[in-house]
């Protein structure tokens, strides 16, 4: 990782004159193609293998939902068993929230954050790789019960329990195989990668800015990001000693949840929702942020309100922790907590609903161009309104109790989903697209993939409003003809054939666009931040010269004021080039084969295999430390004045 400069300017170069290098190569200079991406410390390549990575799960848990769909399109099916159905009730949950939004939101976090404060990298490159290779870790901890239907002598399939995971359902009494194991190990490991890099993401943001950016002049995502982050590093230790607990519980004959011994089952819904609500916000708060960043361009004015879009969501942050037991209303909690956590239900709708004023007030009288990008964003504000207006009809814990475990909140909680970050993280694919591939998606095929996302969403969705009021419960694997379900199930399955073609088509348009699309220059959109102000695709170093920021909207400052920025980079690369130029970390193995370390001591130990779990664990140490050693290292690029690059090593 760089190592900052004992004493430096706001430009990064340091009082003190560097030694000259001593030896000076042609460009390009860095491992390319395999071995290239498996060391790469560039926050843009790990973001785009997050990316890759939560699309692929994306696919996957959408296939999943399919399936479950397909057993419920008519009464008393036998499409697949009830064993199956509880396999892919647990994967799809699990999948879609830890493997498919979560690591899409992160992959956005790499990719941008960097660019939007003016920075090179993050603070911390290598922990970066390690928090990527650590997710995939996670995700095949998670998965790799999968085998057992191609190899019947693993003893582990699919977690069956619910991907929520309620006690007594984890205990050995109804998971005795290793499925459960997988599932808690999996889980673990995804939550240290999910800390590691928001630990990152938080000294970013905060040491890196360019000179010039305060932080109520940062762009509405990266502050997004920064509350994201800090809810990820004070929610995720609840869950993770939730999860501890019934690792001793499975394997070492503690009774933390175990009734019989003195346990309470009721504990682990409290330790699984004070994560869990967060949660929701964690996942909801950067697509908030992506619109945030989209409906300005598109409407040709600064986003109204930016304060109170900002402070509004540090408090929903903040509000957010005071409402776990809202899923709980029906466990006898009592009167008095049950209505302190409805009222405090209720006022999370209130930076809520000011954000959504706020993106009001910015299309309102403004030069609004409707495209693709500008669609899936007031798609968003749409479904999401919503889903959060179902959502407040839950704050009312006697209208919970009717709702409680019913379709209804399936409707509910997919209009969030799905109808919210789902749609801004299409929205966000669309609109930075071009700065990381350099070519403009086909706006036909993009408007018609969203009329088809959007159709298909609300036929699927809509209609499981009326099935839970008519009484049909969530987690059911099928039902009888006379219950009257059975047409809201026919409508819900169709569109969600509908909904799937459309996910099809609008990722296939971005194959056919990276390979065939109308190449674009650096900013197709007339965009506001930092990131459209450099060349697409990013080079390496993101930045020539390090920006000074003038206001808000910066690149937007950039563009009416050149001859002063200009002179101003002028200084910048001259001050750099004669301190060292500009440096960059290496390339390096060892997160990779801490990670592999990682992976080989979970599963050694899901499985009960002691000797094989203390090699993975060696290795694991063996990792980390070598690349302790590794120092600061590194390398500097020399820009001429015709854009030749050139290496130096010190």
């Amino acid at each position: 990782m760089a190592q900052a400069p004992a004493k430096s300017d706001p430009h990064g170069g340091a009082e003190h004159a560097a030694p000259k290098p001593i030896e000076l190569l042609p460009r390009p200079r860095a491992k390319t193609g395999l071995v290239g991406w498996l060391t790469t410390v560039d926050h843009k390549k790990i973001g785009l293998m997050y990316a890759a990575g939560a699309i692929l799960f994306f696919l996957v848990g959408g296939l999943e939902a399919l399936l479950i769909r397909t057993q419920l399109i008519v009464p008393n099916n036998r499409f697949i068993s009830a064993q199956l159905y509880n396999e892919l009730f647990t994967m799809h949950g699990t999948t879609m929230v830890f493997l498919a939004i979560m690591p899409l939101n992160a992959a956005f976090f790499n990719l941008l954050i960097p660019l939007q404060i003016g920075a090179r990298d993050v603070a911390f490159p290598r922990l970066n790789t390690f928090s990527l290779w650590t997710w995939v870790v996670g995700a095949i901890l998670l998965n790799v019960g999968i085998l057992s239907y191609i190899f019947p002598n693993i003893k582990a399939g699919l977690p069956d329990m619910g991907w929520f995971g309620y006690a007594p359902l984890t205990s050995k009494l109804f998971t005795p195989d290793a499925s459960t194991d997988l599932w808690v190990v999996g889980l673990q490991v995804l939550g240290l990668s999910s800390i590691v890099a928001s630990l990152n993401f938080i000294v970013t943001i905060i040491n890196l800015r360019a000179p010039g950016l305060t932080m109520m002049r940062l762009p509405v995502f990266t502050w997004m990001a920064l509350i994201t982050s800090f809810l990820l590093v004070l929610a995720l230790p609840p869950i993770a000693i939730a999860l501890v607990e019934v690792m001793f519980d499975r394997n070492f004959g503690t009774s933390f949840f175990e009734v019989a011994n003195g346990g309470q089952p009721i504990l682990w819904q409290h330790l699984f929702w004070v994560f869990g609500h967060p949660e929701v916000y964690i996942l909801i708060l950067p697509p908030m942020g992506y619109v945030s960043e989209i409906l300005p361009t598109f409407s040709r004015k600064p986003l109204f309100g930016y304060p109170i879009v900002v402070f509004s969501g540090a408090a929903i942050g903040f509000i957010g922790f005071g409402v776990w037991s809202h899923h709980m209303f029906t466990t006898g909690m009592g009167t008095v907590a049950t209505a302190a956590f409805a009222v405090a239900t209720m006022a999370i709708a209130v930076p809520t609903g000011v954000k959504i004023f706020n993106w009001i007030g910015t299309l309102w009288g403004g030069h609004i161009v409707t495209r693709t990008p500008m669609m899936f964003a007031l798609g968003f504000i749409w479904m999401f309104m919503l889903g959060g207006f179902s959502g407040i009809m839950h704050s009312a814990a006697p209208a919970d109790a009717q709702q409680n475990d019913s379709y209804f909140v399936v409707a509910h909680f997919h209009y969030v989903l799905i109808g919210g970050a789902t749609f801004a993280l299409l929205a966000a694919i669309h609109f930075w697209f071009p700065k990381f591939f350099g070519r403009l998606v086909p706006e036909f095929w993009g408007k018609l993939s969203f009329w088809i996302i959007f159709t298909g969403f609300n036929t699927t969705f809509f209609p499981m409003h009326f099935l839970g009021l008519n009484g049909m419960p969530r987690r059911t694997w099928t039902y009888d003809a006379n219950m009257g379900w059975n047409e809201g199930n026919l409508v819900a399955t169709l569109g969600a054939y509908v909904l799937g073609l459309g996910i099809f088509t609008y990722f296939a348009v971005l194959i056919y666009t990276y390979f065939k699309g109308q190449k674009c220059g650096n900013d197709p959109w007339d965009a506001r931040t930092l990131e459209w102000s450099i060349p697409s695709p990013p080079p390496e170093y993101n930045f020539k010269a390090i920006p000074t920021v003038h206001a808000r909207d910066a690149w937007w400052y950039e563009k009416h004021h050149k001859e002063e920025i200009a002179k101003e980079q002028a200084e910048h690369m001259k001050a750099e080039a004669e301190h060292g130029g500009i440096h960059m970390p290496d390339q390096s193995w060892y997160p990779l084969i801490s990670a592999i370390g990682l992976l080989v001591a979970m599963l050694a130990f899901a499985f009960h295999h002691i000797p094989l779990a203390l090699g993975g664990g060696a290795i694991l140490f063996l990792g980390c430390y070598l690349w302790s050693l590794e120092g600061p290292g590194g390398y500097h690029i020399h820009i001429d004045d015709k854009g030749n690059e050139t290496l130096s090593r010190h």
